[in-house]
């Protein structure tokens, strides 16, 4: 990537080629898009930006314009991009310095989040209010979520030739990909993504009846263009129902994983499950979860050590 002689490039225009020759094709086309929507507001914050111009300062205040519109989450999230485009301008020789070390990330304050998880409780007054008929729905879509901890992406893609009723197993070897008008099968997340999950003897038999007769290649859920958001509104009518707090789609993955940490599986067991690239990144998401348990421990070992007399 070079800039006619003498010229110093607009930051945007490298970016863009940046993008193009490292991130296309090597990258999921969701997570490429992101880096898309990053072009996109650079375009808009720093159109007469050269490469030659960005210093600590003016970066900075490249990011704080961003962050007037944005929780502090997204702003890292958009300065992780632009540093990783910025570090190989310097590796050719078209900035000095790192003008993003030590720079100050800000946001906007976060709205309110939902909760991430339901209590087993919670859950099971949740599954009592699904409305399970005879042919696939969204509330059996939900039923499988709450289930096996799926992303939505990778339970949309799940065809009855998914399905091991032999050995109570759904195989895990591709994605749905809803954002496109068009659909379509796409790759897995990463490569631990593609596994086999165990399912109950209940949920193995619903899944048998439900799917018979279905085209055995295809989604069983899939009919026609698919928005996260008409799953998520299906889901809080349901949650209002059954009168718990209201989650979105991807915490019924909370949910999921943390009864299974409640209840003893290990935390290895728990990454393969959920398909994370490492057992480092389920520590991180239910650090909260095992800290608790971790709490409880240490009030049994007290309690144990205080019958040794």
């Amino acid at each position: 990537m070079s800039a006619a002689k003498g010229i110093s490039p607009y930051f945007h225009e490298y970016f863009a080629e940046w993008i193009g020759v490292y991130k296309q094709g090597a990258v999921r086309p969701i997570t490429y898009q992101k880096y898309l929507m990053t072009l996109q507001r650079l375009c808009e914050l720093a159109p007469s930006l050269r490469i030659c111009e960005i210093e600590k300062r003016s970066y900075q205040i490249l990011l704080n314009n961003y962050a007037e519109t944005h929780e502090k989450q997204t702003t890292m999230d958009f300065h992780h991009h632009l540093k990783s485009a910025i570090l190989d301008a310097i590796d050719e020789g078209l900035l000095k310095s790192d003008p993003t070390r030590k720079v100050i990330i800000k946001g906007k304050t976060p709205t309110v989040k939902k909760p991430k998880y339901l209590s087993q409780h919670e859950l099971q007054s949740l599954l009592k209010n699904l409305n399970l008929s005879n042919d696939p729905s969204w509330d059996w879509f939900i039923l499988l979520l709450s289930k096996t901890g799926l992303r939505f992406s990778e339970a949309l893609a799940v065809t009855p030739n998914d399905l091991d009723f032999s050995n109570q197993k759904i195989s895990i070897t591709k994605t749905w990909n809803y954002k496109s008008a068009d659909g379509g099968f796409g790759d897995t997340k990463n490569l631990s993504s593609k596994r086999s999950i165990t399912i109950d003897p209940q949920l193995n038999t619903q899944l048998l009846r439900l799917t018979s007769g279905l085209m055995y290649d295809a989604p069983i859920f899939v009919k026609g263009r698919v928005y996260n958001s008409t799953v998520n509104n299906r889901l809080k009518a349901l949650c209002n129902k059954s009168g718990i707090p209201v989650i979105s789609l991807h915490s019924l993955r909370h949910t999921h994983a943390s009864l299974l940490i409640f209840a003893g599986v290990s935390i290895a067991s728990i990454a393969k499950r959920l398909g994370h690239s490492s057992v480092t990144t389920t520590q991180e998401t239910y650090l909260h979860i095992i800290q608790e348990l971790e709490n409880q421990d240490n009030d049994k070992i007290v309690q144990h050590l205080s019958t040794l007399i």
